[in-house]
């Protein structure tokens, strides 16, 4: 049914108010947000055995809780996996997330919450900004071409029980795509039918489903991984000579997983669906971290709902106190995982604006660097 523009406006409003709010006074909302996160590790085991309902600051936080890389909480994580949940968690999981990537050859295995899956409904904040600020109430009455990889991939023994694994996206689509206005097609239960295989003809099965399932919908948005939108368009064009905007005529694109989506992909993305607006998610196995607010070509944070350090030449500072031209390490603080060192490189822009510029590697800021001078971006927005 259509959506009366008034009434949606301010159901729009008052959903992206805490976001507009903490962006205005990132300070303030760190602070709240560490309250509350503190508030949550002191119901753990891990949050308990560093004094969580002591901590009375940010020096406190930081004295208290070491900066820890996935391999430092691996062995947590098994003993979750194995039934001690309160290690870490103060409510059972629903789900457990995998990385598409590997930490030294294995996979990254993440629990997932209830109330985690809540907060990454923040990754639709991209598309409900994009409708308050153009009024574009039509969006919704489409669907979401679902391009997201299986929230079902396998099972691992843990403690002498299966628990089932499957990539956050999915897990993510299957979870709260109930809770938003949107259709998504295909459903991600159909997605998951087809296996959890990585392989060439797994995702050829699944672009094959993804076409005969919207081919007569009106899709409205596509939403999940860059290089899966990318490949897929590449799919329809070898396979049945067509693009995706011959077929459909999407307003906006809302991708995450790969760096410069806005700077560096824009135009092949275009070519293959039109001429759509493209919103970038900056979000991982471990949370939805911030998305793009407008036309300037970086995401901004979301400071109401995770706590944003950084390591840069000049020590830990808060991701807020960053000056533009600034890099340094991200340190994210999620409702499951304190002070988790994600491995991920981020530079500042002008307030409030960010770009992750690639993983943690000695080279990535040179590859940044060349990839800005060759495409003539040189660092603008």
């Amino acid at each position: 049914m259509p959506i009366d523009p008034e009434a949606g406006k301010q159901m729009l409003g008052a959903l992206l108010q805490p976001w507009f709010e903490a962006l205005a006074d990132p300070a303030a909302a760190q602070e709240a947000v560490l309250g509350r996160l503190l508030s949550n590790y002191a119901q753990t085991q891990y949050g308990c055995e560093h004094g969580a309902a002591q901590i009375e600051s940010v020096s406190d936080y930081r004295r208290a809780f070491p900066a820890r890389t996935y391999e430092d909480f691996k062995p947590l994580i098994d003993r979750v996996m194995a039934g001690e949940e309160e290690l870490l968690l103060k409510e059972e999981p629903v789900g457990w997330a995998i990385t598409r990537g590997t930490t030294k050859g294995e996979s990254k295995f993440i629990p997932m919450t209830e109330t985690d899956l809540r907060q990454r409904i923040s990754a639709g904040r991209a598309v409900m900004n994009y409708v308050y600020e153009t009024e574009r109430f039509d969006l919704f009455e489409g669907v979401n071409l679902n391009l997201n990889f299986p929230s079902v991939v396998g099972t691992v023994k843990a403690g002498g029980r299966e628990i089932e694994y499957g990539y956050s996206s999915g897990i993510y689509a299957r979870h709260v795509s109930r809770m938003t206005p949107i259709r998504s097609v295909p459903a991600q239960e159909a997605i998951d039918a087809l296996g959890g295989r990585k392989s060439i003809s797994a995702w050829e099965r699944r672009f094959e489903l993804a076409l005969e399932q919207c081919r007569d919908e009106n899709v409205t948005l596509v939403g999940g991984v860059n290089t899966t939108a990318t490949e897929f368009g590449r799919y329809l064009h070898r396979k049945h000579k067509t693009w995706p905007k011959d077929l459909w005529q999407p307003q906006i694109m809302t991708l995450g997983s790969s760096p410069g989506i806005n700077t560096y992909h824009p135009a092949a993305l275009r070519a293959m669906y039109g001429a759509v607006e493209i919103r970038e998610i900056y979000g991982a196995t471990e949370g939805m971290f911030g998305q793009q607010r407008d036309e300037k070509r970086a995401w901004v944070p979301n400071y109401d709902l995770f706590f944003f350090e950084v390591a840069t030449r000049s020590g830990v500072k808060m991701l807020h106190e960053m000056r533009p031209g600034e890099q340094g390490k991200l340190i994210v603080s999620t409702l499951i995982l304190p002070r988790y060192e994600i491995g991920d490189i981020i530079r500042a822009f002008q307030p409030p604006y960010f770009r992750c510029i690639g993983r943690d590697y000695w080279w990535t800021p040179l590859n940044y660097a060349w990839k800005e001078f060759m495409t003539l971006n040189l660092g603008r927005l």
